[in-house]
């Protein structure tokens, strides 16, 4: 019997958990993640934090020391107008990571709710919302954020105003795949019994939409919003290495990489290209790993495995 009473609490405590909290605990049993994590949090302390402690600025220029190798004074060693380069890749990770998180929040912002709208109206709201959505599925992402970049440097727009024009681009192409996402839960979450309680309750359709439908939608949104930073930081990247997003002096990891623009500097003089290189390549591979685990763990039909 106290045999039997101890399954019964332990089995009590087991179902206890919230849901978030059994996500949670599938999440940190995967030691790849816990690692990505760890990753992600390091190079977010090292782009923030890491400029505070260095005695060098973004554009101290010194021509004396152009393009010299590393050292105990230049650990990461100098660019072609000696400023240091472990400066400017901590500077770069912050306006990356700036970019691709404001890009996935106003992709996220503008996806959730064309696509709950679309879902829960139907009818020809659906029709022109998931046709515009169409359109841009259809052109390729990276060609139409060249051609509009390409666009701001022939009317000469200010650099300054320039990365937040890179924001909206990303926003907007990225938005019509969530819409699509988002669409098909709403379809699906409006059939539920507590829809059916809130028509009965006289709930008016913003209510019905913002308390009650997307809040549903979270665990997709938080996994969508994970891979879509990790794609907002790699289109920046390759626009500014195409010298059509972040321009200089204001760094980033992709114009970075391009100032080992010729053969000799790309043989000879790695600490250029590298370290952006490696950066941007290990925090998209650690979001994305974040971004996949994030989806299991919150998968049900992840739950029994």
């Amino acid at each position: 019997m106290a045999l039997i009473k101890r399954n019964t609490e332990s089995g009590t405590k087991k179902k206890s958990k919230s849901l978030w909290q059994q996500a949670l605990h599938r999440l940190l049993k995967n030691k790849l993640t816990v690692v990505s994590i760890g990753f992600i949090i390091f190079i977010i302390l090292f782009s923030f934090v890491g400029p505070l402690f260095s005695p060098y600025g973004s554009n101290d220029i010194d021509t004396t020391i152009m393009k010299e190798a590393p050292s105990l004074a230049h650990i990461l060693g100098t660019d072609e107008y000696g400023r240091d380069v472990l400066t400017r890749l901590m500077l770069a990770g912050r306006i990356s990571i700036t970019v691709g998180i404001a890009s996935m929040i106003l992709s996220l912002i503008l996806g959730t709710i064309l696509g709950a709208v679309s879902g829960f109206y139907g009818g020809i709201v659906d029709n022109i919302i998931m046709r515009i959505a169409d359109i841009l599925m259809s052109i390729p992402g990276l060609p139409l954020l060249i051609i509009i970049a390409a666009l701001l440097s022939e009317f000469k727009v200010p650099n300054d105003y320039r990365i937040y024009i890179v924001m909206f681009m990303l926003s907007f192409v990225g938005w019509p795949g969530l819409a699509r996402l988002i669409r098909g839960q709403v379809l699906s979450l409006r059939e539920q019994p507590y829809m059916k309680a809130a028509d009965v309750l006289g709930l008016s359709d913003k209510r019905k939409i913002l308390n009650h439908l997307i809040p549903n939608t979270f665990p997709l949104l938080i996994v969508v919003a994970t891979l879509s930073t990790a794609n907002g930081i790699l289109s920046e990247s390759t626009l500014s290495f195409l010298g059509l997003g972040v321009i200089p002096p204001t760094p980033s990891w992709g114009n970075m990489i391009n100032a080992a623009n010729n053969l000799l500097d790309f043989q000879k003089r790695g600490w250029l290209w590298i370290p952006p290189g490696v950066a941007i390549f290990l925090t998209v591979v650690a979001i994305n790993l974040l971004g996949d685990a994030l989806r299991d763990a919150l998968d049900p039909k992840m739950k029994g495995r």
